[in-house]
């Protein structure tokens, strides 16, 4: 019964059973058919008045066999042919209809219906079909959903320094404000916020559609890890960032571009200061597993839930909306940080045993196969 599933065995039993039932049919006739009409016609030459000579009497008899022959043909054509009808109308109703129901679900997802399913219909190979155009209606609605929700998203965080600023503009208008640095400073950090969003916004729309230069290289990854912990270490609150090397590992070449692996850990490293409270702990380490160089940053602080691990390189997600907003970021750098990976080959993971348990983020990157050459790559 597992095979009758698959489109090319209904097929196949579809024609084996019209030359079944053509084959039965005609064994049937031709046994009962055949011989009532041979049988008639034999009675009828007896019982003529006057004898046949044997020449007539043969032809007649020749004669017979073939009319009950071709009547016996004739009468399991027709039902062949009716069967082998009926089954093909059963077989094309059970093709084209869910190809009709595609075909009128796309028109409505061509409209704007992303919400439009299909039946999954019995058949292996149609099944196939209409699973994949599901989860093609699926990814195109969440599409949808994640551009209305960029829409939402950049306009909530436009609004944001745009209120500050009309906030000083009608307090210096008011004389609530006096115009002097201290004012003007503030005024000028709106601005600055609103520019990075502008620049992390044009740097998201270049890496998600490939259009990032990338300047290739085999550089030496702990180096840059070191540089970068270095860079950043005056940012911690408790000084706890350190770095663990697994033995044996330096140096680790990898082919990628110096400057965006330094970005993607300059987020990495700030996130997990930014989360991590005081008296917390993060830490850098760098291995090697198979042919992949992996950077792992490990902090103790506030962790993630599964809903978060799910979200968390989506654009303008935030885990603690508050704590970014002090701390200015768009939202959007996890999201820039993977593309960037994936562009050089790589990848962006995240890990969390809970809330309140800390998280470990990854980034995983090819290790170099040929000697140091440069180039650059768009």
């Amino acid at each position: 019964m597992k095979l009758l599933r698959q489109l090319r065995w209904q097929l196949i039993a579809a024609q084996m059973l019209v030359v079944f039932v053509g084959a039965l049919m005609l064994g049937v006739t031709a046994d009962l058919l055949g011989q009532q009409i041979f049988l008639t016609d034999l009675r009828s030459l007896t019982t003529q008045p006057g004898a046949l000579n044997p020449g007539d009497l043969e032809m007649a008899l020749v004669q017979s066999f073939r009319q009950a022959i071709a009547k016996s043909l004739a009468l399991a054509a027709v039902t062949a042919a009716v069967v082998g009808l009926a089954t093909s109308l059963l077989l094309l109703r059970q093709i084209l209809r869910p190809l009709h129901e595609i075909a009128t679900s796309s028109s409505r997802i061509a409209d704007g219906r992303y919400d439009e399913r299909v039946t999954v219909p019995a058949s292996d190979e149609l099944a196939i079909v209409a699973t994949s155009f599901n989860q093609m209606a699926g990814t195109l609605e969440r599409i949808e959903q994640q551009r209305i929700a960029l829409i939402g998203n950049v306009a909530h965080e436009l609004r944001t320094p745009l209120t500050g600023l009309e906030g000083y503009l009608e307090g210096l208008i008011d004389g609530v404000f006096q115009p002097g640095p201290e004012t003007f400073a503030e005024m000028q950090h709106e601005v600055r916020r609103l520019r990075n969003l502008v620049a992390d916004l044009q740097i998201l729309s270049n890496v998600e559609a490939g259009q990032v230069h990338l300047h290739m290289s085999e550089l030496e990854l702990v180096a840059v890890v070191r540089r970068m912990v270095e860079q950043l270490r005056p940012q911690t609150l408790a000084g706890c960032l350190e770095i663990k090397l697994s033995p044996g590992v330096e140096p680790v070449y990898v082919q990628a571009d110096q400057d965006r692996v330094a970005q993607i850990l300059i987020n990495l490293i700030g996130n997990a200061i930014r989360y991590t409270p005081e008296g917390g702990c993060v830490t850098v380490g760098v291995k090697v597993v198979g042919r992949v160089a992996q950077v792992e940053v490990v902090d103790t602080g506030i962790g993630l839930a599964a809903e978060d691990l799910a979200l968390i390189f989506e654009r303008f997600y935030r885990v603690d909306r508050s704590r970014a907003r002090v701390s200015g970021g768009s939202g959007i750098g996890l999201t820039i940080s993977r593309h960037l990976a994936w562009a050089m080959g790589g990848d962006i993971t995240a890990a969390s045993p809970g809330v309140g348990q800390g998280s470990t983020f990854t980034l995983s990157m090819p290790l170099a196969r040929s000697p140091r050459v440069s180039h650059e790559q768009r």
